[in-house]
């Protein structure tokens, strides 16, 4: 695997050690400006103090520290090899024998390990502080802290013709409980295109009770009337599975990967829903995994001449490369969402198309 077990620790521990220090550096930069734009809202809290702030610190770092890491693997990579490239380290290796990949494989061995590690902390750490962070800023940052992580879910479903929505899903006493309920009942025109509204239900709660839906202070609105009737409790029926409301109202920041897939196996209607959840799911291993591309992206910057004078130029690339990774990562990701493309596509055609690039400029120069 590796021709010399001295060598790869060599090259591991380099790449490591500055990964680690861009890391710490961008999360503690962009955290200190981030908390000067966030401190006077926190602040004007009455009863805020340095215990609020360094709350807001404690659930934001992780988020910085996720969102930061593919970035710090890449300026590592670039930095590592361009080091070992200006000090002629990399003439010596090619001269002992290595080719480029072999060169190139403890890079890769230790941005795998990496990867792995921010797989693990986005589902430990990262998913529960985004939850917390969230609910508490939905408070407008209220002195006293959400005592759960849960926010208002609000859904949007179709149930044949009809438009159900709900401000709120939640378990309540181990059952599903619809917050402020409003079915929208309606019908085709007589032209056959569109539908036209016949009447309005709102309840301010649905709680599922022995597989029945019992809704309490409803308001019937009949719209060609304009008649409302009032009523204490009914029972309403639905075609909607129950466990279609929680999935429509996961947020994939907020849950870890098992729930998320959970989720998007019990949707069974509604693709639009489904293809955000879906690429948000397979976003949760391909964001971790493209540390591993960043030394293959970033390897221009460790062959060449250093004394041809283009090492600066080679450091460039590498980072016009690399971050042209993350644009086109995003821009995919979010067609996905949106339905455009399939999201599975456009969660891992980005990685395999710059894989396919980086390979291509290595077998090219190098190999």
């Amino acid at each position: 695997m590796f021709p010399s077990r001295t060598l790869a620790f060599y090259m591991a521990r380099m790449f490591l050690v500055r990964f680690a220090a861009f890391l710490l550096l961008l999360t503690l930069v962009i955290q200190s400006l981030d908390l000067i734009n966030e401190s006077e809202k926190i602040l004007v809290v009455p009863g805020a103090g340095y215990a609020s702030l360094g709350k807001y610190m404690l659930w934001r770092i992780p988020q910085l520290a996720s969102l930061f890491a593919p970035f710090a693997v890449l300026l590592a990579t670039l930095l590592t090899l361009m080091s070992l490239n200006q000090n002629s380290e990399i003439i010596i290796m090619k001269a002992s024998g290595l080719s480029a990949h072999q060169l190139l494989r403890p890079l890769f061995f230790a941005a795998l390990l990496v990867a792995c590690g921010h797989f693990i902390f986005n589902e430990l750490i990262l998913v529960p502080s985004t939850a917390k962070l969230s609910a508490w800023q939905a408070t407008n940052y209220g002195a006293k802290l959400p005592e759960s992580a849960d926010m208002p879910k609000a859904i949007w479903i179709m149930d044949g013709n009809n438009i159900v929505h709900a401000r709120d899903v939640r378990q309540e006493s181990g059952q599903l409980v619809l917050d402020h309920l409003t079915v929208f009942a309606r019908q085709p025109t007589n032209n056959g295109h569109g539908f036209s509204l016949v009447s309005l239900t709102r309840a301010n709660t649905a709680r599922l009770i022995n597989g029945n839906w019992q809704l309490t202070d409803i308001h019937h609105t009949d719209v060609a009337h304009l008649k409302t009737t009032q009523s204490r409790v009914e029972v309403w029926q639905t075609h909607i599975p129950p466990e279609r409301f929680m999935a429509v109202a996961v947020d994939p920041k907020h849950v870890n990967f098992m729930t998320l897939y959970s989720a998007i196996h019990n949707l069974q209607a509604g693709k639009q829903t489904k293809d955000v959840l879906t690429a948000a799911l397979n976003h949760k291993v391909t964001g971790p995994l493209s540390a591993v591309l960043m030394p293959l992206l970033g390897a221009v910057a460790a062959f060449g001449v250093a004394r041809s004078g283009k090492l600066f130029m080679r450091l460039v690339v590498g980072l016009v490369i690399g971050f042209s990774y993350f644009v086109a990562d995003n821009f995919m990701v979010a067609m996905g969402q949106f339905g455009t493309i399939p999201p599975v596509l456009a969660a891992w055609a980005p990685f395999l198309l710059f894989f396919l690039i980086g390979e291509a400029i290595l077998l090219n120069s190098e190999e």
